[in-house]
């Protein structure tokens, strides 16, 4: 299976999505994750608080967790995010500037796509893995039928994906 270089980003690794209400939180949710064997975690910047939390995290629990900013939208926000410790970042949408400043600084990018000239299209951009999103409403079907033609690119299956 593939890995980006770095070796800890795989596709089958279960990666939580934090969104934070309250930055007081972060640490106390990160340990309780880790605990249950979670140890790639995401923290949205949808949450304007969500850097200091993945910042706080990291120096709270160094070297137990694969920490990760989402919701990165553009070259500025990656900058930042790393900045902040985040080690994998993670895109909504197929964004070439992200996947491009994120490949340049050597941080593993998941980029978001959907229908599968995306998926191609993103993975030739250099994407480490492909983030399928929103792959709730199509379910595991969709994502085998996309391997078929397109078996090497490494899929994150995410939004409505639960033990069923």
């Amino acid at each position: 299976m593939a890995t980006h270089s770095n070796g800890k980003i795989q596709p089958r690794q279960p990666i939580a999505i934090v969104r934070l209400d309250d930055l007081e939180q972060a640490v106390e949710i990160s340990r309780a994750l880790l605990a249950g064997g979670i140890t790639a975690q995401e923290f949205t910047l949808t949450n304007p608080h969500a850097l200091e939390a993945l910042a706080q995290v990291k120096k709270e629990l160094p070297g137990d967790l694969l920490l990760g900013a989402g919701t990165v939208l553009d070259g500025e926000m990656v900058k930042s995010s790393i900045a902040a410790g985040a080690e994998f970042l993670v895109t909504p949408a197929f964004l070439l500037d992200v996947i491009a400043v994120g490949r340049s600084a050597g941080v593993p990018v998941l980029s978001g796509a959907f229908t599968p000239t995306e998926i191609l299209g993103a993975w030739r951009a250099g994407a480490d893995l492909v983030k399928v999103f929103p792959s709730g409403g199509v379910g595991p079907a969709y994502i085998k039928d996309v391997l078929g033609p397109l078996p090497t690119i490494p899929l994150v299956p995410t939004g409505g994906v639960n033990l069923d």
